[in-house]
């Protein structure tokens, strides 16, 4: 795989934490394929299994959507995205990357993660890519960790289908005339993203938005 960010400290690091996420993808379906056999599996509110399963899984945005979030920050010139969802912190790197390069003025990644075992591993990999300065983790609940982002927002990332309303509508006040919002896998869980594609298309929102074709579907939406 050719080089994207054109720093072999980044790419060397990102290249190992897709091929974990790649390793752990046939785990994953067959967790999630027995307990849909089952019929007891909540989507909207995982139990204590589905929550013990997943707190060692990275289960990272894919490689196509990352490098494209990178692309959008880098258009819009961003200096303070907000993502919800981050995991081991794969899409975290190619935001902050995003902000270094982009060398704006007060640059920062404002990113949110429940689980402590994968923000520890997350804080971890920032260090390695050595973008720990531009990143703001917050671990707790993002409702609770979003209420004040510190100013007006450029870019937002949503990759957490179950508080993805609650996390647009904190992020909502602050977002700047166009800014961009992207949401993974609305197209793969429509029924999970109804009321966030509700609010998307209220036109009291001030918003705009379509679904891309990447796999899964991912929403984008711009700030009018």
């Amino acid at each position: 795989m050719a080089a994207f960010l054109n720093d072999p400290r980044l790419d060397n690091l990102l290249e190992r934490l897709h091929a974990e996420s790649a390793a752990q993808a046939n785990e994953v379906e067959g967790y999630f394929g027995r307990r849909m056999a089952k019929g007891d599996i909540d989507w909207l509110k995982f139990d204590s299994e589905a929550t013990e399963f997943f707190a060692d899984k990275m289960v990272a945005l894919e490689r196509d959507k990352a490098e494209f979030c990178y692309l959008l920050c880098r258009g819009l010139r961003a200096a303070r995205v907000v993502e919800a969802g981050t995991s081991y912190g794969v899409s975290t790197l190619y935001l902050a990357a995003a902000v270094r390069d982009n060398a704006q003025p007060g640059a920062t990644v404002i990113a949110t993660e429940h689980e402590p075992t994968k923000a520890a591993r997350a804080r971890e990999n920032f260090v390695l890519g050595g973008v720990e300065a531009l990143i703001d983790l917050r671990e707790g609940d993002l409702r609770e960790t979003l209420r004040d982002v510190g100013g007006p927002v450029d870019f937002m990332l949503i990759d957490i289908w179950e508080v993805a309303l609650p996390a647009l509508k904190l992020v909502h006040p602050c977002l700047r005339p166009g800014a961009i919002v992207v949401a993974d896998n609305t197209s793969a869980f429509p029924d999970y993203y109804r009321d966030y594609l509700a609010f998307l298309r209220d036109p009291n929102n001030g918003l705009r938005t379509r679904t891309l074709p990447f796999e899964g579907g991912f929403e984008l939406t711009v700030r009018v």
